[in-house]
């Protein structure tokens, strides 16, 4: 899979690199609007082939639907960073092998807006799916084939498939929410935890096959995951300490006496409830993008320098970041799921809560009690 990866990436950039010389000849076209004879009848299919949607766009920008897409083809400068882009951003195009054109060919186009047409269309809001909206229910099939298979499987010993999945429910259950939501409370997230860890952690691998796209280098993605962990928060928070508790919290601890300070603590608490969502939005976004930019960028150096040579260097480098991409993708679905705990069990403490929780652990197991009350003693002097 790792090579059949890279054989991909080069190939989109060689076949970006090698269309794109004819395309500045059509540029004086448009702009005089006297083509010469030889150039009355251009090549719809001049484009870039790594932009996105390049063979669709040419024939939608003869019928008016996107005008402005062959002012931006062409031009040796810009078609790197074009394949670039294209496998990154989000569109309606699918590359994939197969039959088209006549011929077996290995970048094949699937139109999503030609297989859906109208039908998801109502007025100004169109819901037809995107490329990274196939690759997330793609992602989400695979899960639930996976989970499916691993749970008719199970046995008093788990083994195969299913201890795989045992084991990583176990670590987000024990290792990331008991510890920071409490075990009191934990096994009412675990849920939510698990199906995020699970679906984020499918998303980046399925964007590691070839002719797949990495849904989690959509911001808009990034954005629903992080409000989802946001909403659970705030649910959280008030159900803790009731709507009463949750306004007075807004004040930072400012006790009445002090009221003036309000005015300045507010505004801070309330934007600080919004800081959290955006961590988890940038961090797992940025992370993801990053990746395949580098991988991208490194194989591009063979056709930007325009020598063979530089693949002895380029695509070892390359394979060496996208194994760490698959490390990359275990450890963003571990910290969006820990942060996310971390936030849910930050919500969950309000004044009295602590004892609570220092007498839960207390009785946790023998010869703990005395551990943990000397760390809640060490802890808060002030209590004593």
């Amino acid at each position: 899979m790792t090579a059949a990866t890279l054989v991909t990436l080069a190939l989109s950039l060689s076949l970006a690199q090698h269309d794109a010389a004819p395309a500045p000849a059509a540029a004086p076209v448009e702009q005089h609007g006297a083509p010469a004879p030889e150039a009355a009848a251009p090549d719809a299919h001049a484009a870039p082939a790594g932009e996105h949607g390049a063979a669709v766009e040419a024939h939608a920008a003869a019928a008016g639907e996107h005008g402005d897409a062959a002012g931006h083809e062409g031009g040796h400068d810009e078609s790197l960073g074009a394949v670039m882009m294209h496998h990154v951003t989000d569109g309606y195009v699918i590359e994939h092998p197969g039959f088209c054109h006549g011929a077996l060919a290995w970048n094949c186009e699937w139109d999503l807006r030609e297989t859906f047409g109208d039908a998801l269309r109502f007025g100004a809001l169109d819901m037809t799916p995107t490329k990274h909206v196939m690759m997330m229910w793609f992602a989400s099939a695979l899960l639930l084939v996976v989970v499916l298979a691993a749970v008719r499987k199970k046995s008093l010993v788990p083994r195969g498939l299913y201890n795989f999945i045992e084991v990583l429910v176990a670590f987000v259950r024990n290792e990331i929410a008991v510890k920071n939501i409490g075990e009191r409370d934990a096994d009412r997230f675990v849920p939510y935890l698990v199906t995020a860890f699970f679906f984020i952690l499918f998303l980046n691998l399925f964007g590691l096959i070839p002719f797949s796209a990495t849904a989690t280098a959509n911001l808009s993605v990034t954005v629903a995951l992080a409000l989802f962990t946001f909403l659970i928060t705030q649910y959280a928070a008030i159900r803790a300490m009731g709507v009463g508790g949750y306004l007075a919290h807004l004040t930072g601890g400012v006790p009445k006496s002090l009221a003036p300070l309000w005015i300045i603590m507010i505004p801070v608490e309330f934007l600080g409830l919004f800081t959290k969502p955006f961590a988890l939005t940038v961090r797992l976004f940025a992370n993801m993008v990053a990746g395949h930019f580098v991988i991208l960028a490194l194989l591009g150096l063979i056709f930007a320098l325009g020598t063979p040579w530089v693949a002895f260097g380029s695509v070892p480098m390359a394979l060496g970041i996208f194994l760490l991409e698959l490390f990359v993708a275990f450890v963003q679905a571990y910290i969006f799921t820990m942060l996310s705990s971390l936030f849910i069990g930050a919500g969950l403490v309000h004044h009295g809560d602590d004892h609570g929780h220092a007498e839960e652990h207390g009785h946790a197991g023998p010869g703990m009690g005395s551990e943990h009350g000397s760390h809640v003693a060490g802890a808060s002097p002030g209590h004593g």
